[in-house]
């Protein structure tokens, strides 16, 4: 994803910029996915979770972050995942 693109890009509930989530973050995030533990709140999600997480678009607060995938990101309400504290 161009950085170009990301400075565009803000989270559709609070309005706050995003930013590529950095390595260790993907990696938490990839390592929920295969434990069947990475959860969503929606009931209808838009994303694969048979596909390995490629990337992931972190709130400016770090509360937050947004899938993406297949160079698409996943900027719906419902679809933010939680970071732990």
């Amino acid at each position: 994803m161009s950085p170009a693109l990301t400075e565009l890009l803000r989270c559709p509930v609070t309005g706050q910029r995003l930013a590529l989530a950095p390595p260790k973050i993907i990696e938490i995030l990839e390592t929920q996915r295969r434990a069947g533990a990475l959860h969503i709140g929606s009931a209808q999600p838009q994303w694969s979770s048979d596909e390995p997480i490629e990337a992931a678009l972190l709130r400016e607060d770090g509360q937050v972050c947004y899938l993406v995938q297949r160079g698409i990101p996943l900027l719906l309400p419902d679809h933010g995942i939680s970071m732990p504290a």
